[in-house]
């Protein structure tokens, strides 16, 4: 029988080890231990095993501890019947605002679909008041579906890893945290989509060995070419492309794995912003660039806050490699992302030093019942996050559903403004989608657009790093076509509010 991970686990992740920190989370894990003493999991195994991971998953992303605490007591209110009011007295409002933001509907008057798109309703209303609801209920995912093979019911199975490939791996992509998105796809992936995935492992295992050997001569050779130039402070590191994220990548390539080049992909981390257009250039003079295969994600970030430079090269073996070249705060901040900013102390390091001071324009107001400093101010939550607590709370279910995939956990595509402004949107969006997106004002007096300077018709889909120039007249006015045009919720909601307004003026 398994055994839950032990308290020590726990604290030795902890960032703060002080005496208020570690009572906290220690006082926690024993009432947790407690309260789910008679509780087993499908497994068999004791319940306590599940929060105690829920618990360390939290301390080794850097939360504070009063996240892991609530972490740790995320299921009791739910599962184990302890009243909300004792961990208000044992733990402070903070640890049980988070534990009530994560618990699931307690009534029964929802059922199915309906209950389970209610449960999102209310974790999006709760993380619009605190951010941290939502790391701990994706930390509490990620454990679950680790453990999908003790589930009875296959049905049961392949339902829960699709939810976490459309709702939660999305989720974590957006907050910018990689290594959390990476871990929940390849952990739902062979029970979504078995053969899929079977398919996709033995294409794999055919270019391993080939890229492996093309990594490491690449490696050799651009660390002489680096310290030839004089640039010597940096480190390197192979990033392997999770299986789900190749799957989507072959499907879009009509599965010619020939013609994808990052499978394994040569990063290399620096000290400073100079030193990687610096080493950018040697690598250009070194190998052949692959064209269009340059994304500068440093001058200019993606919208969850990711920047990189990524470069693809000729190898000169009949072969191609992409290369990342990133700060090492840009490398923290890609691999876990806000989960790397929920202390003002990083924040205030971070921002001058790699341009993040956008992380401060949706961060909530965190308090602490420990040492760990909150940060300052009242600060609004993340804008679609906010979007998702209100502007789509009147849907029905399935309409709530289909938004949530479509509008904010499709794949994303980033879109320019002519001032240079990025605009996150899902993948087949419009000209008429985007000026939406950038305000209902704009979108009700279009008359045409620009992509790339050139006139394009209205049903345009949109690609990654199109430059979008909306032109607008006093007089325009949406049309009943729109609704046909628009991908988005929210241009559909718009246009079709505009159309109202004009038929009662009529």
């Amino acid at each position: 029988m398994a055994q839950a991970r032990p308290l020590k686990d726990i604290i030795g992740a902890l960032s703060s080890k002080t005496e208020p920190d570690i009572a906290l989370v220690s006082a926690a894990y024993e009432l947790s231990k407690e309260a789910h003493k008679e509780q087993k999991r499908f497994s068999g195994d004791p319940y306590f095993i599940h929060p105690a991971e829920v618990g360390y998953l939290l301390a080794s992303y850097g939360l504070d501890a009063i996240t892991v605490a609530a972490g740790l007591l995320h299921d009791t209110v739910e599962d184990a019947g302890l009243p909300a009011k004792t961990i208000e007295e044992k733990f402070g409002s903070d640890v049980l605002t988070i534990v009530q933001g994560v618990t699931k509907l307690g009534a029964l008057r929802y059922q199915g679909v309906e209950r389970h798109t209610e449960s999102l309703r209310k974790l999006f209303a709760a993380t619009a008041q605190d951010i941290r609801v939502l790391i701990v209920k994706l930390m509490d995912r990620l454990h679950n579906v680790r453990t999908l093979n003790h589930v009875p019911r296959p049905d049961k199975r392949k339902r829960i890893a699709l939810e976490t490939l459309e709702i939660y791996a999305p989720i974590a992509d957006r907050l910018g945290m990689s290594v959390l998105k990476n871990e929940l796809e390849d952990a739902a992936f062979p029970y979504a989509f078995q053969k899929e995935y079977e398919k996709t492992r033995e294409l794999l295992k055919e270019k391993t060995r080939e890229n492996e050997k093309r990594l490491e001569k690449t490696e050799h050779d651009l660390k002489r070419e680096l310290a030839d130039a004089g640039i010597r402070t940096f480190r390197t590191e192979a990033r392997v492309k999770g299986i789900y994220s190749l799957f989507r990548k072959l499907e879009r390539k009509k599965w010619d794995i020939t013609s994808i080049y990052d499978i394994r992909a040569l990063r290399i981390i620096f000290p400073t912003v100079a030193d990687c257009y610096s080493a950018l250039g040697v690598i250009h003079g070194h190998w052949r660039p692959v064209p269009g295969k340059i994304k500068d994600y440093i001058a200019f970030p993606k919208p969850n806050g990711y920047q990189s430079i990524h470069t693809t090269v000729y190898t000169g073996d009949g072969g191609a490699l992409e290369i990342q070249l990133r700060t090492e705060a840009q490398h923290r901040e890609a691999q876990y992302g806000i989960a790397s900013h929920l202390t003002y102390k990083e924040v205030q390091e971070n921002q001058e030093r790699s341009g993040l001071g956008w992380v401060t324009q949706f961060l909530p107001k965190l308090t602490r019942a420990s040492s760990t400093p909150a940060l300052a101010g009242d600060t609004p939550t993340l804008k679609w996050v906010q979007e998702l607590a209100d502007g789509v709370g009147t849907a029905q279910s399935e309409e709530y559903l289909d938004t949530l995939k479509s509008d904010f956990f499709s794949h994303r595509i980033f879109i320019f403004t002519p001032k240079g402004d990025v605009i996150d949107m899902p993948i087949h969006a419009t000209p008429i989608d985007f000026a939406y997106a950038i305000h209902s004002d704009i979108g009700d007096v279009m008359s045409g657009a620009r992509v790339n300077g050139k006139m394009v018709s209205l049903d345009t889909p949109l690609h990654n790093g199109d430059l979008v120039e909306i032109i607008t007249k006093p007089k325009g006015k949406p049309s009943q076509k729109w609704l046909s045009i628009a991908k988005t919720s929210l241009a559909k909601k718009q246009i079709k509010s505009a159309l109202t307004s004009a038929q009662k003026k009529a």
